[in-house]
């Protein structure tokens, strides 16, 4: 009987929730510090773990969103809703659908002033773990710690130069009308296991999607000059019109490079765009392009670069398409 009790009692026992606080000190003023963190949409940019932000919902103080990022070497993709305080200089949010082993997880960014004019910066979690499973615990916990560390040190560097993000970061776009299906291009895009015999920049390209939606892969591109690079991304498909990706590996110019391929109607044919957002690693300009190159020279040199590439893949996507019309 007293087994059949402690049985009953384990079975009704509320799940364990978990906390978890990973502090830094920034030179910077509360409000750099607090933009950084409030920008989410600009976070796969800024912050290593996040591939892609999506706005689901949003007023002045709340946002529903959908985020995908790594979480110990693997993709997750959850739900929050964060709440925006810029007079106290917080930021709560809470988890609405989470990616199991995560039964649970909210949490909050609290910036303190320091009388220096620095800051301090507190992040939190409270988790719960599904099924309370010791294993599922200690895997939240790690992908916990290490996503914090991340965020945390880039929000850092980010809040300290907050006045040259400007400068360090760029963004544009390259687009072509297709008289094509737009299925047919959206099936160029994706299907990029066959970009070696169809690009002649790609000489090497190694996928692998073992989520539907989801690829990791791994490319070697040729440049004008001749040079190869080797990169590695995740890329998100959102339906049939847009592809998300992050590069997880980039060049030696560039911190970090998010992209978008996007497709919308134009007539009887397809509008096909290709964006980019880059930051430049400003203490490697002098190592690649010169002693006397600046980091305007360095802005030129990766656009070009990319929009090089990017518009040879939508050229060749269109004679794909309409090739396959025709």
């Amino acid at each position: 009987m007293a087994q059949t009790d402690q049985r009953q009692l384990a079975a009704t026992a509320e799940p364990a929730v978990h906390h978890t606080s990973h502090t830094v000190d920034v030179q910077a003023p509360p409000e750099a510090v607090y933009a950084i963190i409030s920008d989410v949409a600009q976070w796969p940019l800024r912050f290593a773990p996040n591939v892609h932000v999506e706005h689901l919902e949003r007023t002045a103080t709340t946002e529903r969103i959908q985020i995908w990022a790594t979480a110990n070497g693997e993709v997750r993709t959850w739900i929050s809703r964060r709440e925006l305080d810029p007079g106290r200089k917080r930021v709560t949010f809470r988890q609405e659908v989470s990616s199991p082993p995560v039964a649970f997880m909210g949490g909050e960014w609290i910036i303190t002033s320091a009388a220096d004019g620095t800051s301090h910066l507190e992040l939190t979690h409270d988790f719960e773990a599904v099924d309370d499973d010791p294993a599922g615990v200690e895997w939240i916990t790690q992908a916990t710690d290490r996503n914090s560390a991340a965020e945390l040190d880039a929000v850092r560097a980010l809040a300290e130069q907050y006045a040259r993000l400007g400068e360090l970061e760029l963004t544009f776009e390259d687009a072509v009308r297709v008289d094509g299906s737009a299925d047919d291009v959206f099936d160029f895009l994706y299907q990029a296991r066959e970009w070696p015999s169809r690009l002649p920049h790609v000489d090497r390209l190694e996928l692998q999607e073992d989520i539907p939606g989801i690829q990791v892969m791994s490319m070697d591109t040729r440049t004008a000059d001749g040079s190869v690079h080797t990169t590695r991304s995740i890329r998100v498909a959102l339906g049939r019109e847009r592809i998300l990706y992050k590069q997880t590996e980039t060049p030696a110019l560039m911190t970090a490079h998010t992209g978008e391929w996007s497709l919308a109607a134009a007539g009887d044919g397809v509008l096909v765009t290709s964006r980019h957002s880059v930051t430049i690693r400003a203490e490697a300009v002098a190592g690649v392009l010169g002693e006397s190159a600046t980091v305007a020279d360095a802005r030129a040199f990766v656009q070009k670069a990319l929009s090089t590439n990017s518009t040879t893949t939508l050229r060749h996507a269109k004679a794909y398409a309409e090739a396959r019309r025709g």
